[in-house]
């Protein structure tokens, strides 16, 4: 049976573009591209390689890409990038050298520009996939989520539309929720006692990070890309970031935000979201909304405070 129709204002809100995901001047190059979901992320899939990829798979990265090109916030200037090293099809493949060297989130939000330039419902979640540490742990992540006709909102993951590398027993268009557990989601599980706070995140070295202030910094990611404003992941604002640069991941989150975080994290629970509360939430309470200008803890550059377009 099919999904029920998705509400048309929710429809034509995540099938337009934000700021962050308009092609903009290089929205021609997207003519020819393909105009199902998993053809578009194998098309961003043969543009990027992810940061921690050059050392897995034995590829070099030279140092200043892989320090800049994570920091490019919008989409046209990561096309740009992109046509600027190859100035071939988009649809062809690039080499290693060629590729913007990107994270989760760069994958995850070419994939949402391409699939919102076809008219496609998507949006960006972020949360915690199993599916990359065998230790137990759920590592942070970000990956599309679009509306299908026939079964609603699906997940869908175009850094890992990749057979030759990755083989994890599902299909990368359509990630099983509980392969991939939205922040709200962590929050709601850490808060019942049913999940260990210090399972979720991981840095590079898979490294645990710190449980529960680092799952409500991603609530606060996930319900700004719910509002199409897509962050990068080491923005920090609102309550539970006012320890800074250096102590962000050191201190515990103070028990009294547990209410702030227990109200936006059933916001923003799953795929079937009341939309009106979802941008109620973030239009209404301060300590939640993403500020015009933030502060960026960017690992490899080092913090700077940012103004968004």
């Amino acid at each position: 049976m099919p999904a029920p129709a998705l509400d048309p204002e929710v429809a034509a809100y995540y099938a337009t573009q934000s700021p962050t995901s308009d092609p903009g001047a290089y929205a021609g190059l997207l003519a020819e591209l393909p105009k199902d979901v998993g053809g578009l992320a194998r098309v961003v899939r043969g543009l990027m390689i992810h940061r921690v990829e050059g050392h897995q798979w034995g590829v070099p990265i030279a140092d200043d890409r892989m320090r800049d090109d994570a920091e490019t916030r919008y989409v046209d200037d990561i096309l740009g990038l992109v046509a600027a090293r190859d100035p071939g099809p988009l649809a062809s493949p690039r080499a290693w050298s060629d590729r913007f060297v990107g994270i989760c989130r760069d994958f995850t939000l070419l994939h949402v520009a391409l699939l919102r330039h076809f008219g496609i419902p998507a949006r960006l979640r972020s949360g915690f996939a199993t599916y990359f540490s065998d230790k137990g742990f759920h590592w942070d992540h970000v990956a599309t989520e679009y509306w299908d006709a026939e079964r609603g909102w699906l997940l869908a993951d175009a850094q890992i539309a990749d057979p030759e590398h990755y083989a994890y027993g599902f299909d990368p268009m359509d990630v099983p929720r509980n392969r991939f557990i939205v922040a709200g989601q962590a929050w709601q599980a850490i808060r019942a006692g049913d999940a260990d706070p210090l399972s979720f995140g991981l840095d590079l070295e898979d490294t645990p990070m710190l449980g529960k202030r680092f799952v409500a910094g991603n609530i606060r990611l996930d319900l700004s890309a719910l509002n199409k404003v897509e962050t990068l992941l080491w923005d920090v604002w609102g309550a539970g970031s006012e320890a800074g640069a250096e102590t962000f991941m050191d201190e515990e989150l103070p028990a009294e935000l547990d209410p702030l975080y227990d109200r936006a994290a059933a916001v923003t629970a799953g795929p079937d979201l009341d939309f009106t509360a979802v941008r109620d939430l973030f239009t209404t309470e301060d300590r939640l909304r993403t500020p015009q200008t933030l502060r960026s803890l960017a690992p490899l550059r080092g913090p700077a405070t940012v103004t968004l377009r």
